[in-house]
């Protein structure tokens, strides 16, 4: 009995104790984050016990009281939900794994409203900040290469400032310079049109983009609209796209400041294989030989004037330099509840990789400030911006001298250090440096945001926005440009200047409905705009300076004359509204529609009223597979409307006049320059899509695939005129109609998702048409050489090349117009087109404890023409493999006889074989587009962080293409650039 009473006894002091160890409740704190950085608003509450909660503050940080045997549930948005077993621990970290699932759940930037990504109805492509991050690059187009599909983005010019090309979906307008999409930032249209001139910016292929003034550090996501569901409240703006830009702001919580410095370095990507001495001598001496002519007194690379054993390789010598890159971040955050700001300054030069001290530089600064009341009820953004860039580069770009100059050509410097003129027996192309372009451009963009609820369901928002712009450019030509010993003084000199200013206000006024009907959310928008636009250009010549020191004075010069003086007014007012009514989370309908004015069109056309409707259906929440283990997600969605287009400049549809430039008896006189029209109407643009988007194994596998047809009508052209009207052309809408149609195919992987461990991919895919579907006397017209019904719009009229005569060596071509003679143009019948055929990317994201690699492969399919060239065998240097050309009767090469330029039938050959489809290759390429490798120093505390960054643009490029780089085809301009750059992050 005692053996039992003693045993008794000891079970219930274990059971005592089992119980107060069980019931005790102890301080319980440690640190959330997502495996980065910390997570604030993180729900802890222990599993089973409603009143016992926790939420993480601004540090990530929390505090609990739990019993030793109790269970932690860990639960934010986002993230998977955690279960933590305290086991008598005090101090608990937690890391949060995202829940792939809730990606769905993400809201999208539709413009005037917001959507989730399961429910939009409409074709939104999207990047964002951790995107953008990891790329060395300073266009805003540029952090776009490769991402997103149907989206096709070329670099124009590889110069600090250089621009980009984007189509979205294709071209559709004949005009090339119609085909821009539009830009919003924070709201604000941003006019993508150039604002240099092309006399003044002669280094860029085109005239200076303003899109350069876009600082990507500051950005917080990037929305490309491309159907008509999601264009079509844009009207006529939207016609070819939009690209809305979304700038950071700022998070309630402690001030945390961040500072990002890098610098980086910059070289050509790729050189064309040329001949050197030897072989170009060769080549020389052979076709004197062929022409049966001596050499004469000014073939100095052949006669002995200058060096025979001499070799430079001039592209390395001119376009082989480093541009050295450096960036400067900082950034201000915080605030409260109600009340958050941010703000940024930044800075960033760049050198050049020609020979001479050029420099781009640009700085600015970002602030966005949001607050809300206390009801919830009022609220307010306002957001401002201002860019300054100041670009010195060469006036011209030395890419086509370092492909064309003898490879034996006289050094670059005397002894001394002054350039060498090789006594007159050449044009020393570093005097180029002395004649420079320079433009200092201001870019202020503003807007504010105002919102209030009137009650639930109910809410008014205005929008106000505000722009300017303004540049000053200016192309110098010193009299130092040439050779001193012809004694030119200043009075040569000449200087041209380009001031362009562009300022547009913009008003919004909205209201928003929404409201529970039948199982069904309805959501109503309506509002209207009113935005103005004012551009104003002057253009000035000025020569004969008493000093060189002085060609930036024009009060200094002999002439003055003013070249153009242009003030142009843009007034455009809309009304706007959406219908969206989404049914029980499965059926959703969404109309859309806005009713156009423009100042560009005459009285009767300046209205037009656009519109499209799109549906989607979200079948995998049907009953029969709500509960699906395979599938998570399944969505077909198609939409069907129009836009319009009036990027046709302004008064283009009036009688106009401009300044003749006679002076008549102390008057200059005017002379009409454009007729009027007054049927000039719109362009049309109408767009069909229809696509499906999958989800499977909750979301680790997501893909989407969508067609769509686009025609664009009623063009506006040029007209033909005859000259004895005066005119060559009339702006008017031609019955030509354009269609581009295409499938987009997208895919995302979680390959691996584990604590430690993150392995993600990403693919996107576009294979598309253009087609040029009628053009109404196109035969009789001045299009008819460069337009093919039934072809895309962007393609080369070429001859056919037939080959070479084995008895003469010439070139030979097939009598496409059959008429027994081979003609110019008459002949230029061979269409091909010079669109990609596919293009996409594939990007990979892994991480692993606190090292992060990014790399994206870029790849398009197209082809193109190779680098043209003279007829081999004048004074300037050729592709490599033109030593293998033509050299007695009966040879069968590949290229024909040299000559110097004194044998017709072959200058003649090569002025054909340079517009023929000899010249068409393969120009497709897989390009290492970025990589970046991060590493985050394991710091404390934590709310104190330091990364550490590699990243490389443009690193790699595998290609077939022998001429260069196969991105940029475009003669005479610097390719892009390879960019390999270090950065240090702190955040504290």
């Amino acid at each position: 009995m005692g053996f039992i009473l003693s045993f008794s006894s000891s079970s219930a002091r274990n059971s005592a104790r089992s119980y107060k160890l069980f019931f005790q409740q102890h301080q319980i704190q440690g640190i959330i984050t997502d495996g980065s950085a910390p997570l604030p608003g993180v729900t802890i509450s222990v599993r089973g016990r409603a009143d016992k909660a926790a939420i993480t503050d601004y540090t990530g940080n929390y505090l609990i009281y739990a019993g030793a045997n109790d269970t932690l549930t860990v639960s934010f948005i986002g993230f998977k939900t955690k279960l933590i077993p305290v086991s008598g621990q005090t101090k608990i970290d937690v890391i949060l794994l995202y829940d792939t699932t809730t990606l769905q759940e993400v809201r999208v930037n539709a413009g005037y409203y917001s959507v989730k990504e399961s429910e939009r109805t409409g074709s939104i492509a999207r990047i964002t900040s951790k995107d953008i991050e990891t790329q060395p690059v300073t266009n805003v187009l540029a952090t776009m290469q490769g991402r997103i599909a149907g989206v096709s983005i070329t670099q124009s010019s590889g110069v600090p400032g250089g621009g980009f090309d984007i189509k979205i979906r294709g071209q559709n307008s004949l005009r090339a310079t119609a085909n821009a999409p539009l830009y919003i930032i924070d709201g604000v249209p941003y006019s993508s049109d150039p604002i240099g001139s092309t006399a003044t910016s002669t280094i860029f292929q085109s005239s200076t983009s303003p899109l350069n003034s876009i600082n990507t550090d500051t950005i917080e996501s990037i929305e490309v609209l491309k159907d008509a569901d999601a264009t079509s409240i844009y009207g006529s703006r939207g016609a070819n796209g939009v690209v809305l830009i979304t700038t950071k702001k700022g998070k309630a919580g402690k001030t945390k400041f961040s500072l990002t410095s890098s610098t980086g370095a910059g070289t050509v990507t790729r050189f064309l294989k040329l001949m050197n001495t030897q072989e170009y001598l060769k080549m020389r001496r052979q076709a004197f030989i062929n022409d049966g002519i001596p050499y004469g007194e000014t073939d100095y690379d052949v006669n002995g004037t200058w060096d025979q054993n001499r070799y430079t390789d001039w592209q390395k010598e001119l376009l082989g330099g480093t541009a050295q890159m450096n960036d400067l971040q900082g950034s201000v955050s915080g605030g409260s509840d109600t009340t958050q700001f941010l703000f940024n300054g930044n800075y960033h030069s760049q050198t050049s990789v020609f020979p001479g001290d050029f420099k781009y530089v640009r700085g600015g600064e970002q602030l966005n400030i949001n607050h809300r009341s206390e009801d919830n009820k009022f609220n307010i953004t306002f957001s401002a911006g201002y860019t300054i860039q100041d670009n010195n580069l060469p006036s011209t770009d030395y890419s086509s001298l370092a492909r064309f100059l003898s490879p034996n050509a006289p050094a670059l410097y005397n002894p001394d250090g002054s350039l060498n003129w090789e006594n007159a027996t050449w044009e020393n192309p570093l005097s180029n440096n002395n004649s420079q372009f320079h433009s200092h451009t201001k870019d202020l963009i503003a807007s504010t945001l105002l919102s209030y609820e009137i009650f639930n369901g109910l809410s008014l928002k205005s929008s106000f926005g505000f722009s300017d712009l303004s540049t000053l450019e200016t192309r110098t030509n010193p009299s130092t440009l040439y050779n001193p010993i012809y004694n030119i003084s200043s009075i040569r000199s000449s200087i041209y200047t380009n001031n362009t200013g562009r300022s547009s206000w913009i008003v919004e006024p909205q209201i928003n409905w929404k409201k529970n009907i039948l199982d069904g959310d309805l959501d109503m928008l309506a509002g209207a705009t009113y935005q103005q636009q004012l551009s104003t250009t002057l253009y000035l010549y000025a020569n004969g300076f008493s000093s060189n020191s002085l060609i930036y004075n024009l009060a200094s010069a002999n002439s003055v004359s003013i070249r153009g003086n242009n003030e142009n007014e843009y007034k455009y007012q809309a009304f706007f509204g959406r219908i969206n009514y989404n049914w029980n989370k499965r059926y959703i309908v969404n109309l859309t529609a806005r009713r156009d004015g423009s100042s560009r069109f005459g009285p009767g056309n300046q209205f037009a009223v656009f519109g499209a409707a799109g549906a989607a259906w979200l079948f995998s929440n049907e009953n029969f597979l709500k509960n699906s283990s395979w599938l998570s997600f399944g969505k077909l969605r198609a939409s069907y409307g129009s836009t319009g287009n009036d990027q046709i400049g302004d008064y283009q549809f009036l009688n106009t006049y401009s300044s003749s430039g006679v002076n008549y008896n102390g008057v200059i006189g005017l002379q009409p320059s454009r007729l009027f029209n007054p049927d000039f109407g719109w362009e049309i643009n109408k767009k069909l899509e229809a696509a499906v988007e999958l989800g499977f194994l909750k979301d680790r596998i997501t893909m989407s695939a969508a067609y769509y047809q686009n025609r664009s009508s009623n063009q506006l052209v040029g007209i033909p005129l005859p000259g004895t009207t005066g005119f060559s052309t009339l702006q008017a809408n031609l019955a030509a109609t354009v269609k581009n149609k295409g499938i987009e195919f997208t895919f995302q992987t979680i390959n691996f998702n584990s604590e430690n461990f993150k392995f993600s991919t990403s693919f996107n895919f576009t294979l598309q048409r253009n087609e040029l579907l009628q053009f109404p006397g196109l035969e009789s017209s001045t299009y008819s050489q460069r337009y093919r019904i039934g072809s895309p719009l962007n393609i080369l009229l070429l001859y056919k090349l037939k080959g070479i005569n084995q008895q003469t060596g010439i070139y030979e071509y097939e009598d496409l117009n059959n008429d027994g003679k081979i003609t110019y143009p008459e002949d230029k019948q061979y269409a091909a087109d010079l669109n990609p055929k596919y293009f996409g990317g594939l990007q990979n994201h892994i991480e692993y404890k606190n090292w992060k690699l990014d790399f994206l492969f870029q790849f398009v399919k197209q082809q193109n023409q190779i680098y043209p060239m003279g007829a081999a065998g004048d004074m300037s240097n050729k592709q490599q493999r033109f030593t293998s050309s033509w050299q007695n009767p009966g040879d069968a090469s590949q290229y024909q006889i040299y000559t110097t330029g004194q044998n017709s039938a072959a200058v003649m050959g090569q002025f054909y074989y340079n517009d023929s489809d000899a010249t068409l290759t393969d120009a497709s390429f897989i390009r290492l587009k970025n990589i970046s490798l991060s590493y985050k120093l394991p710091l404390k505390p934590q709310q104190t962080s330091c990364t550490i960054m590699l990243q490389a643009q443009n690193l790699l490029t595998f290609t077939n293409y022998k001429d260069g780089d196969p991105e940029f085809i475009t003669y005479g301009f610097l390719p892009p650039l390879k960019v390999i750059s270090a950065a240090v992050q702190l955040n504290f």
